[in-house]
């Protein structure tokens, strides 16, 4: 028969130098790493990130790897096209594709494909991060000064809300832009067009971010860190910057990401309807534009239609993967 197990009163005190060098192990997380790890395990919005980081890589250095992979994007190439029988078509199999043409030629001028993608991508993510940009901040700006103050504050905001989002945009955009001149404001070309779709689609969509941020921010005013701060004597200011903004970059964040496919699409459609930026400079709308008079040749509507439905596609599931991840009931 064994004895009795013998416990020492020593032996269940814990050495002090021992839990000190333990607790040394272990550190925090902060709320972006939280959100970065929830990020990592979201493989489909990694994805999507790699496809943008790939979109905006290429638009950058399009200049370079058109001269190096293909011709300028307004460069002519009529004895690439077959004119017999009345009808325009590339001369080849595929559109024309080949080593020097990666995506075919146009059937009108024989304008390389491949190139006018890569300068239209340009195009389309430079006034979709633009315009996304001025809509946060003017939506961002109204919507915490309404949740904020309340009273005929957040009336009158919201009631300013209520007339943008009823006016006909579309509608708007293409008379303004079908009567602008081709130089204003000591502004001519590509960049007056540029700046007047910057300034239409960010300006008019303002208030579906303003909605957002005040619904949270009549939240946020309620919470106990809030009235803690107030009681410690913190004036508006401080209230504002310090303690409602940084609680309100995560739903800015994530509708930053699905405002700008919106905006891609609705510069598309403008480019489309011909009151977005003129020819000769590559849009995709504008390819699209011209696709449909060339039915007959299946590529030339493939790859304009192709970049927009990737890209949309792309800053979708990133957005989403990032409302997942910013979202502190997800597990």
């Amino acid at each position: 028969m064994t004895s009795p197990l013998e416990v020492s009163p020593t032996s269940l005190v814990a050495d002090p130098e021992a839990v000190l060098a333990g607790a040394g192990k272990i550190q925090g997380r902060s709320l972006g790493q939280i959100a970065w790890m929830r990020l990592k395990r979201d493989k489909v919005a990694l994805g999507g990130g790699v496809v943008i980081a790939f979109l905006i890589a290429t638009a950058i250095f399009a200049p370079w790897i058109v001269d190096w992979l293909g011709d300028p994007p307004n460069e002519f190439h009529q004895n690439l096209i077959d004119t017999a029988g009345g009808t325009l078509t590339p001369i080849g199999p595929r559109g024309g594709m080949s080593w020097d043409h990666l995506m075919g030629v146009e059937p009108l001028n024989g304008r390389d494909i491949f190139s006018r993608i890569l300068y239209g991508s340009r195009i389309s993510l430079l006034i979709a991060f633009f315009a996304t940009l001025l809509s946060v901040a003017i939506g961002t700006t109204m919507g915490v000064v309404a949740g904020f103050f309340g009273g005929w504050v957040d009336a009158l905001i919201s009631r300013l809300m209520d007339v943008f989002l009823a006016f006909p945009l579309l509608v708007f955009a293409i008379a303004l832009a079908g009567v602008m001149p081709d130089t204003a404001f000591g502004i001519g070309g590509d960049m007056l067009r540029i700046l007047l779709l910057i300034f239409i689609i960010g300006f008019f969509n303002w208030p579906y971010i303003g909605r957002i941020v005040r619904g949270q921010t009549l939240s946020l005013r309620e919470r106990e860190f809030v009235d803690a701060a107030r009681s410690l004597g913190a004036k508006n200011p401080y209230l504002l910057f310090r303690e409602l903004l940084p609680n309100l970059m995560a739903p800015i964040l994530v509708y930053s990401t699905l405002l700008i496919p919106t905006n891609i699409l609705f510069e598309a459609a403008l480019s489309f309807l011909g009151v977005g930026v003129r020819a000769p400079t590559a849009t995709w709308g504008g390819m699209l534009s011209d696709a449909v008079t060339y039915y007959t040749v299946p590529h030339f509507m493939l790859w304009p239609g192709l970049a927009i439905f990737v890209t949309v596609l792309a800053f979708n599931l990133l957005g989403d993967g990032l409302r997942d991840a910013l979202d502190p009931r997800a597990r």
